[in-house]
């Protein structure tokens, strides 16, 4: 199993200098993986009519993945370079193709696009998205992202996207894996049907239990022999023995990933803390410094 770091940048309170020296301590202690979370927008939750039920608000910063990724792609070498997730549907799809195709060359093929839907309906709305058709346009997107990341003249009629005679020059040198995050019967069965790896959270018992309905999924549509990875992120370990203890865990339930926040620990802005954190994990995961 391939271990990674979460990027814990609600704590680092928008750090910019902590981003190269995360980055190279991650891989130069030998994980395998970097996964950057992803909000264009933060949001004050008080007095909705619709309240929102995501843990984080306009207090929370949060750097662009895809841009924190090119920065990325010039001071690592070894390293995946994980959005976890992407929240696909707020973003045109032509423009994710061009600079996901981008940053997968120049890091010389390391980026994995975790895509998901969401949750922040204010969010969404403010970059210009109907939040209730989000499930169907990612759907669009994910077939949309592919063809144009084959180099082919490419013309698409969605109901969402619409596209005639365009091409994505250069394309990328392979077709970039999706993983897609999410946790509802829809999200599931796309994932099975359409992804190349799923991205779990929560309680490990939980995540067990989605990982299996994923596999479930992707036994329907005839897919279970493809190559398919899982990830499950430790959001809600708030210690190193159960850290340890639910990697090993999805270790045993056939994870070939899995994702170490240390958000939720008491270590707040101190970068060292953090860092010395995924040092222990390291040594207690068995992970080799490259």
């Amino acid at each position: 199993m391939k271990v990674g770091i979460v990027y814990p940048q609600p704590e680092i309170k928008g750090d910019i200098g902590a981003i190269s020296k995360i980055a190279r301590a991650v891989e130069a202690r030998g994980f395998d993986h970097l996964l950057v979370y992803d909000h264009v927008l933060g949001v004050d939750h008080a007095d909705r009519d619709r309240e929102l039920q995501g843990p984080y608000t306009d207090r929370d910063p949060f750097t662009d993945p895809l841009t924190m990724f090119a920065y990325l792609a010039g001071i690592t070498e070894r390293i995946q370079l994980m959005s976890g997730v992407l929240i696909l549907p707020q973003r045109q799809t032509p423009l994710v193709a061009r600079q996901a195709a981008d940053i997968d060359l120049l890091s010389d093929g390391r980026l994995v696009l975790g895509i998901g839907l969401g949750w922040n309906h204010v969010e969404c709305q403010a970059l210009g998205v109907d939040f209730a058709t989000r499930g169907i346009r990612c759907t669009e997107q994910i077939e949309l992202l592919r063809k144009l990341w084959s180099g082919e003249l490419v013309s698409f009629d969605g109901r969402f996207e619409q596209a005639e005679r365009v091409r994505l020059n250069p394309p990328p040198s392979r077709q970039i894996p999706i993983w897609i995050g999410g946790f509802a019967a829809p999200a599931i069965e796309r994932t099975g049907r359409l992804a190349d790896g799923f991205i779990a959270a929560g309680p490990i018992e939980f995540g067990i239990q989605a990982k299996a309905s994923v596999d479930e999924s992707r036994a329907k549509h005839g897919r279970a022999e493809q190559e398919f990875g899982h990830t499950f992120v430790t959001l809600v370990s708030t210690n190193e023995d159960d850290v340890v203890a639910s990697a090993e865990k999805w270790r045993a339930a056939g994870g070939t990933h899995v994702s170490i926040s240390t958000m939720g620990m008491g270590f707040g802005t101190s970068l060292e803390a953090h860092l010395d954190f995924i040092g222990r994990v390291a040594d207690r995961l068995g992970v080799s410094r490259s």
